[in-house]
């Protein structure tokens, strides 16, 4: 259970290090970018690359642990270099680190170009992110199989990161005191809104063409009936039940209640589509979660095609 909850928190986090400067790109303009005018994000991707270092120190403990066939507090110093300085695994930790230490740096200075400081935190963000496709099955194939999986791979965690950090950000946005949601900011709230449902659609594919790659290589055609007999399979449908109700809540803001925000803005009163839109956020954010939850607990598992 502590390595999945390691896991988990290390897919929350880096996926948010990764989408939230995405997200002042791609939505935000101008002023709106400095830290501290809409979203702070001086002080939020500090914090988070801080939690991100600590998470991948615990994890790389719990990997040391594991290996070494120990419980966690009786691991020694030399289990932990070995795994850090001769695998794989402990140079892509290293890389992830390095990343992280440099998001701090980024988070700090550079704000008085706000477009140049979102870019480094994006790209470096990204490179952490990424390493994460190195510590599930995305690394456990070789030859040209084996690339094909691990850049599905990556580019299934890029895509899920700017979801899971547009998600985030907006909820940052809409879920504020009725004193804070003046009529300007409820603007800005639509446009991002409005913007992100453009981002989205080219998101989804990527989500969806990667996961079919991944799949065909990790359950293969001949083991499709093992879905449905073997934990493995279960806790995939799980993911994609929740997956397929992130898309009907992602249309539903789309082509319904952002629409309807416009409309009540129009109106002079947004307090309604402002409340139908949080608890639509609220319940999408939940599935997001819930199916980060299911894929740290499947990267431990082994897939049908492995035979085991």
């Amino acid at each position: 259970m502590v390595a999945i909850a390691v896991r988990l928190g290390l897919y929350l986090d880096l996926m948010l290090l990764f989408g939230l400067p995405m997200f002042g790109l791609y939505t935000l303009r101008g002023a709106e970018r400095k830290s501290g005018s809409v979203l702070r994000f001086r002080p939020i991707l500090a914090t988070i690359a801080l939690i991100g270092i600590g998470l991948s120190i615990l994890g790389m403990m719990v990997l040391a642990a594991s290996m070494g066939g120990v419980p966690i507090g009786e691991i020694d110093r030399a289990t932990v270099n070995m795994v850090i300085s001769g695998t794989t695994t402990g140079t892509v930790w290293q890389v992830r680190i390095a990343a992280l230490l440099l998001m701090l740096y980024f988070s700090i200075v550079g704000w008085r170009r706000p477009k140049f400081a979102l870019t480094a935190l994006s790209i470096t963000a990204g490179v952490a992110l990424a390493t994460l496709a190195w510590t599930g099955h995305g690394a456990a194939d070789e030859g040209t199989l084996g690339w094909v999986h691990l850049g599905a791979d990556i580019i299934h965690l890029l895509a899920a990161g700017i979801w899971i950090g547009a998600l985030c950000a907006l909820c940052l946005l809409i879920f504020r005191p009725a004193a804070r949601m003046a009529k300007d900011h409820i603007h800005l709230s639509h446009r991002a809104l409005d913007g992100f449902a453009r981002v989205g659609s080219i998101v989804v594919c990527l989500l969806i063409l990667s996961g079919l790659v991944n799949s065909w290589v990790l359950i293969g055609p001949s083991k499709l009936g093992m879905l449905f007999t073997s934990l493995y399979g279960a806790l995939l449908l799980g993911k994609l039940l929740l997956f397929g109700a992130m898309l009907l809540l992602a249309a539903a803001n789309r082509f319904f209640l952002t629409p309807a925000l416009a409309t009540a803005l129009e109106e002079g009163d947004g307090s309604s589509a402002v409340r139908s839109l949080r608890r639509s956020l609220l319940i999408e954010s939940g599935c997001a979660i819930a199916i980060l939850a299911l894929v740290a607990w499947l990267g431990l598992l082994a897939p049908p095609a492995s035979g085991m």
